[in-house]
């Protein structure tokens, strides 16, 4: 493949932001005690607080698919299962990690968009005291998910307020935590604590990390007991906090050198006493946080890519489904039709194949699924921390001159 400009197939593809660089390079500073006994590691635990409420604990590890294991394993009995959606990464993109690691029977809901309801959560209530069947003691959800939506707070509050009656704790899987929060413009707390979340897979290497995410426990105390559902947050957050060592070096997350896990995790949140919220920048000109910066940047291209398509006059406004009068047959867009809300920093799109080929000789990105027909097929264009709006305009440019 010969590719001219950056690819857009995803956040992972990104380099390292400076910043974290820096942040990197500042901690290869001599001798440090290994294995997270470092200053490094002590400041990061104090950020967390600052960023996630007091007793809020990080546990530094080397990737995402390993923050999810770890974090379910830590709220789940061996016999656990867990609800989670469809299209949620631990379900499709993980190769069974879950499962084959954890030993965690997965419970998938249809979604819309990628997001599911209290209603599919509340489907799984029978299966709670059953004998044969997996215990749903965990709801996963992916903020944002896995098709570039984002889930209100409201509904995210539902979600957890279910799932809690239920008895079940609530994990969020925050890959793209940064994106979701730069969306709705609040902060990582608002998306977490506030809302009665009880772990969090904090991710860095799609916002500008380079190796390492985090299990992030919330505070015990902020946690209360749901009478006569089995739900004990205070309890259930401190024996996760308590195995949470254990099982991160058990499943080979424990990263010897942790000081420079820590030090980019610092990069990305700023170090204890810096800005938290989700301003771009305070009134006396401090910048907000990088993983802020770094998240309102890559939504932003992402909606350049939607209303660049807009103006071009290739953006086919037809929605999917049966035509009027006609329940057999199927409306064909032609030019392209977004398929999901652009909501966070992920465009997804149907358009002809052969134009999708065509236009993947100058920038990578990946086919998702079959299209309205044949011939068409939806794929995903992801922004990033470093996509730059030149690389947009010309990325939309190219579009729109295949297709015409």
């Amino acid at each position: 493949m010969t590719t001219t400009l950056p690819p857009f197939a995803s956040d992972n593809y990104a380099g390292t932001h400076p910043e974290v660089l820096a942040a990197i390079g500042a901690a290869n500073d001599g001798f440090a005690v290994a294995y997270g006994d470092d200053p490094w590691t002590a400041r990061l635990d104090a950020r967390v607080r600052e960023v996630f409420g007091d007793g809020a604990l990080a546990f530094p590890l080397i990737n995402g698919t390993g923050a999810n294991v770890v974090s379910l394993m830590a709220l789940s009995e061996r016999w656990g299962g867990v609800v989670t959606s469809d299209v949620a990464h631990v379900n499709t993109d993980e190769n069974g990690a879950p499962e084959r690691v954890g030993a965690l029977k997965l419970l998938p809901c249809p979604s819309d968009d990628g997001r599911i309801t209290p209603f599919h959560v509340e489907r799984w209530a029978g299966q709670r005291h059953d004998v044969h069947r997996a215990h749903p003691g965990v709801l996963s959800l992916t903020q944002s998910t896995e098709l570039g939506t984002v889930y209100p707070l409201d509904a995210l509050r539902a979600l957890v307020e279910t799932a809690h009656g239920l008895g079940m704790a609530v994990h969020v899987d925050g890959s793209r935590i940064a994106n979701a929060a730069a969306s709705l413009g609040c902060s990582l707390r608002a998306l977490t604590t506030d809302l009665g979340v009880d772990v969090v897979s904090l991710g860095a290497a799609k916002i500008g990390g380079m190796i390492g995410e985090a299990v992030v426990v919330l505070g015990p105390a902020e946690a209360p007991e749901v009478p006569g559902s089995g739900y004990d947050g205070g309890a259930l957050r401190s024996a996760a906090a308590a195995a949470v060592p254990y099982l991160r070096k058990s499943t080979m997350q424990l990263a010897s050198k942790t000081r420079f896990v820590s030090a980019q995790l610092l990069a990305l949140l700023g170090e204890p006493g810096a800005p938290v919220g989700p301003s771009d920048a305070r009134a006396d000109g401090t910048p907000g946080p990088l993983w802020h910066r770094n998240a309102v940047h890559a939504n932003a291209m992402a909606t350049r890519v939607r209303d660049g398509l807009e103006a071009a006059g290739v953006l086919d406004p037809t929605p999917s489904g049966p035509s009027q009068g006609d329940e057999d047959a199927v409306v064909v867009p032609q030019g392209v039709r977004v398929t999901r809300p652009v909501e966070a920093n992920a465009v997804f799109a149907t358009l002809p194949r052969e134009a999708a080929d065509q236009v993947r000789q100058r920038a990578r990105f990946y086919d998702w699924a079959a299209g309205e027909t044949p011939d068409r097929v939806e794929v995903r264009w992801m922004c990033s921390w470093d996509t730059t709006a030149d690389a947009v305009d010309e990325f939309v440019a190219t579009v729109a001159g295949v297709l015409a």
